[in-house]
């Protein structure tokens, strides 16, 4: 493994610790930082930029644990949704055509949700581990493998900062395109800047309140839709199937096969609730509740928004994105669908909720990459000087890095921005099948290894309802659409031919990745492939939960639901 702790080795304070705890749950000491009473504001504001006393503490374990259920609810239906839902679905509606796109979306969601379950697991029974599930891979799989995931899931996110406010840049042209777009692309990222700097909590209430903004507009969009369907719309025109019987419903396999990686992107973040179990208080309380929610934020939000697209927008139209029609724009086929068909004032509704959306993305995208970025120098995969949480428990190196970082933003006035915005876009796309198919590898392999080690999963705080086989069906279905990708990379929709810039804009994570992996088996001469199940340890880290409480709080837990109304009944069912 790279040793970069001689760069900084005075200011590492990591210490390792075993597996600890008992009982139903486990608590942290590390409190969120209040010394006002002490000083001043304005020196207790210095104050709380100074490292963390870490004596007793795991320098993971330190992050603020400030993020309460309310926020995981609204993470866990709304975070990630911007640019690859609002914007980018516009290109795959072209492509693919409206069945196709349901499809794409349907076939993803259908994998994501074992996926989010087998991390809930992991993140329960891990829930102090730095950086989730960009820690499993080190423990069940491979340092190399962590390795090179890890750094091209931070890449990914620090990528789609610059994704995002670019896009946020292109969504404000539908009011405004004389103002030179580097302005509104600053204002936006001061935004950023200032709820990440206010923490887990300011991220945390950030992000809630943007959720509730794309909630509502998603769930108003949906109304709206079905009333402009039937004929209540301004022009009282009844549309019901017409475009999908003119043009069509849907174009050819290629048009399939491009959804894929856009509903992807556009489903990212999902795995945030794993990842910020460590900032959580109670995440064996949070995160089932929010991996349940994730079915009907993909259900709902996405393919029942996408749905009433499909009806309103046909997929040939000359204004879509990717289209190459004279009239050809950013705009969001979500606002198509209302300016289509006459409806005033909605447009410019709906694209400032999705100016509010990306925004949103972009502020998670510099939480994510300034925690994973912390979490590799944790791991030693970084220098040591980014390994530094200060006493409000943000990780205040790896943050000020990220965010100097996402200045890459400023391209928004470059006169080839598309080009470039597309090349970010590449990055981050296949990141996340990356990310996904670890997380899910890395759930089969600790299951083996508790099998391995007689360890009964009754003693886990949290069992994914979807088990093995729903991992191992996630795993198949990513292999599927790498191969997808791979195909419509090395030969392009609309093109009988190779086209290898269009292979490495479509494929270019997966060479970071295997660059990434090359690179740090050559240096650390260790050419072993997987971790063998005798050698993982799997109790260091973990939350050890007590199983004769577990069963007691079941047994409990189905008492009180037996004497629960049906309607409450269905409710438990449904949600919790």
């Amino acid at each position: 493994m790279p040793d970069f702790a001689k760069l900084e080795k005075a200011d590492s304070t990591v210490a390792s610790r075993p597996g600890s705890g008992s009982g139903s749950e486990s608590f942290s000491s590390a409190t969120p930082y209040n010394n006002s009473t002490k000083m001043g504001w304005g020196a207790s504001f210095v104050d709380s930029f100074k490292r963390q006393d870490a004596a007793h503490l795991e320098v993971g374990k330190q992050l603020s644990k400030t993020i309460s259920k309310r926020h995981l609810t609204t993470m866990a239906l709304v975070t990630g949704v911007g640019t690859g839902l609002l914007v980018g679905s516009g290109k795959s509606l072209h492509n693919a055509g409206p069945l196709f796109l349901i499809v794409g979306y349907a076939i993803v969601g259908s994998f994501l949700y074992p996926t989010l379950q087998a991390a809930g697991e992991l993140a329960v029974n891990y829930s102090d581990l730095s950086g989730g599930y960009n820690n499993y891979p080190r423990k069940f799989l491979d340092e190399s493998i962590a390795f090179a995931v890890t750094w091209n899931y931070c890449i990914q996110w620090l990528s789609v900062i610059a994704v995002e406010l670019v896009t946020a840049s292109l969504t404000i042209k539908f009011w405004n395109d004389t103002i030179n777009p580097d302005v509104w692309v600053a204002i936006l990222f001061v935004v950023v800047l200032a709820i990440n700097f206010f923490g887990a909590r300011g991220w945390g209430e950030g992000e809630f309140l943007f959720g509730t903004c794309k909630l509502l507009m998603i769930t108003g969009f949906i109304i709206m839709g079905i009333v402009v369907n039937v004929g209540g719309g301004p022009e009282k025109k009844f549309i019901g199937g017409q475009y999908w019987h003119n043009p069509g419903y849907y174009t050819n396999f290629k048009g399939l096969c491009s959804v894929f990686v856009t509903g992807a992107f556009s489903l990212g973040q999902s795995e945030f609730v794993a990842l910020s179990a460590a900032e959580q208080a109670n995440p064996r309380a949070a995160i089932p509740s929010a991996c349940k929610l994730i079915f009907w934020r993909i259900l709902i939000l996405f393919l029942g928004s996408l749905t009433i697209v499909g009806l309103l927008v046909p997929y040939n139209s000359d204004k879509l994105m990717g289209s190459g029609g004279s009239s050809a724009s950013h705009a969001s086929p979500f606002v198509l669908a209302a300016e289509l068909h006459g409806v005033k004032a909605v447009p410019s509704i709906i694209n400032a909720v999705i100016l509010l959306s990306v925004t949103s993305v972009a502020s998670s995208s510099l939480y994510s990459a300034s925690r994973t970025l912390q979490s590799l120098a944790e791991q030693g995969f970084a220098p040591q000087y980014f390994n530094y949480i200060d006493k409000t428990g943000r990780p205040l190196r790896s943050l000020i890095f990220c965010s100097v970082c996402g200045l890459f933003s400023f391209i928004a006035a470059y006169k080839k921005e598309e080009t470039v915005f597309n090349w970010l876009l590449a990055i981050s796309g296949l990141s996340q099948i990356f990310t996904w198919d670890i997380i899910v590898v890395s759930h089969v392999r600790f299951r083996q290894a508790l099998k391995h080690n007689n360890i009964s999963i009754d003693s886990l705080g949290y069992v994914a309802s979807t088990g093995v086989w729903g991992s191992i069906y996630a795993i198949v279905w990513h292999w599927l659409i790498l191969i997808a990708q791979f195909y419509i990379g090395l030969f392009p929709i609309g093109s009988g031919t190779a086209s290898a810039e269009s292979f490495f804009s479509a494929y270019l994570a997966a060479v970071v990745l295997i660059v990434f992996y090359i690179g740090h088996k050559l240096y650390t001469r260790n050419w072993s492939l997987f971790i063998k199940l005798d050698d993982i340890d799997i109790n260091t880290d973990r939350t050890i939960f007590d199983p004769e409480v577990l069963a007691l709080e079941r047994a409990e837990s189905a008492a009180a639901r037996a004497k629960h109304p049906w309607w409450k009944k269905v409710i438990d069912l449904l949600f919790n």
